[in-house]
């Protein structure tokens, strides 16, 4: 039987055009549907316009810092609708980025939503569309969890099309997205309150990590109610009333906007026909094997909708692993060893490997040493900003292996990037030991601990 096409990719994010596009280098017909705006989570909604807020919220500080270098103060004055507008401008470029490189790929794409009425077809805005392949890649969406008031709430996708800057703001919950959140609005000027179940927010995460940005966030001003829960949100005439029991008692928060920025997400799995076809889900989440293949033998998955590792450039890898596997005549899996990954509150962190606690479950206490360096960068030196950077690594006694790496501190993520491929190559504690460091620079902490 002739197909329209060899491979069918549903959802134009990171890992479905990455997919599509090596899989038409191997000279596959391929197409892709996105009902929505090409390049995914990331680009329209989450680590690109996040991150250009990051910045953004970084500048009051570096305005403090300039006076200590001789530069004279500023009145400084934020606009949020010029940033709003900047940002968006610059996810129309990158749209159009993505459009053109899909169609220098031969990519078809339909800007229409696809679901499946069996195996091998798609229902593709109404039209019938066959292909050899589809894979699924139509990643994640936000939780909103059933409480009363709920939809007085806006969620981390929509804090980017606020017309007007907060000037009180909720966020609910302690995970990455929601401490990033909270940085970025404390750091433009909004009064923040983040509320969050537990005792410590950025749960997974190294427990010194955990402590340093928490300590730094309420330092910076972010008030963090921690064991607590929200009960419900009620619409007042300026805002919203957010009503949370701490402590068994029953507290009062008025703010202009709750955003459910970390609440957690979930695979995007509504609408998509899967009734229709042998695909399996495991709570929640596509089920695939190590090539991303499903029950059904034409069908696979890659990305936040398979719930593996949340990350763009794993799904990315992922698609690229897939289409070279299928199409380029290459048996290739992802390796998700090692993934490095960053928070980009203020300060930011990141890591890769294992945590202490990870480290010892897995080898004893006696079978893990722990190195940690803290200190004040010399850039906060003149200006006296008691700002510190934390840099630790989790070594393997036997082995004399780095099993993970750690930081919270400026370009730490720049930083930890670089640690990783020491990491993924397996390097020791003696081969840290035996680097050059660039010195100064906080990055020659690395390999000097001892």
């Amino acid at each position: 039987m002739g197909y329209d096409f060899d491979l069918f990719v549903i959802g134009g994010g990171s890992g479905g055009i990455s997919s599509a596009r090596r899989a038409a280098q191997y000279g596959a017909k391929v197409a892709v549907a996105e009902s929505w705006t090409l390049g995914g989570t990331c680009v329209n909604r989450g680590c690109v316009p996040k991150k250009l807020m990051m910045y953004a919220s970084r500048f009051p500080e570096q305005f403090h810092a300039a006076t200590g270098y001789g530069w004279n103060a500023v009145d400084n004055k934020f606009a949020w609708p010029q940033l709003i507008n900047a940002v968006e401008s610059e996810l129309k470029r990158l749209n159009g980025i993505y459009e053109g490189m899909l169609d220098r790929s031969n990519v078809q794409v339909f800007p229409k939503y696809a679901s499946f009425l069996d195996a091998h077809t798609l229902d593709v805005g109404g039209e019938k569309v066959t292909a050899d392949k589809i894979l699924i890649a139509v990643g994640g969406k936000p939780v909103a969890p059933p409480l009363p008031g709920i939809e007085h709430a806006i969620t981390s996708d929509d804090i980017f099309h606020l017309p007007e800057q907060p000037q009180k703001a909720v966020i609910l919950g302690g995970g990455y997205i929601g401490c990033e959140f909270a940085c970025i609005l404390n750091g433009l000027g909004t009064d923040v309150t983040q509320v969050i179940r537990s005792e410590k927010i950025l749960r997974g995460f190294d427990e010194d990590i955990r402590d340093e940005i928490q300590s730094k966030m309420i330092a910076d001003g972010i008030q963090l109610m921690t064991q607590t829960t929200i009960k419900h949100i009620t619409k007042t005439e300026t805002g919203v009333d957010v009503c949370v029991l701490m402590n068994g008692h029953e507290e009062h928060i008025l703010a202009d906007v709750v955003s459910l920025a970390a609440l957690g997400r979930e695979p995007n799995v509504d609408n998509l026909g899967l009734e229709n076809t042998k695909v399996e889900l495991a709570a929640g989440a596509i089920a695939v094997d190590k090539y991303n293949a499903t029950a059904e033998p034409n069908i696979f998955a890659v990305g936040d909708v398979t719930d593996k590792v949340n990350l763009t450039p794993v799904a990315i890898s992922e698609g690229r692993a897939f289409s070279d596997t299928q199409f380029g005549g290459q048996s290739r899996t992802m390796s998700y060893e090692n993934i490095p990954t960053a928070v980009f509150t203020s300060p930011e962190a990141a890591t890769v490997g294992l945590t202490e606690a990870e480290a010892i479950a897995h080898y004893g206490e006696a079978g893990v040493k722990v190195y940690r360096s803290k200190f004040r960068p010399m850039f906060y030196t003149l200006p006296n900003i008691q700002t510190k950077t934390l840099m630790k690594l989790i070594v393997h006694v036997e082995s004399d292996r780095v099993l993970g790496a750690h930081m919270v501190g400026d370009d730490a993520a720049e930083i930890i990037q670089g640690v990783a491929i020491a990491l993924k190559t397996g390097a020791t504690k003696a081969n840290f030991d035996a680097t050059v460091g660039i010195h100064p620079s906080a990055a020659e902490e690395f390999v000097t601990m001892r």
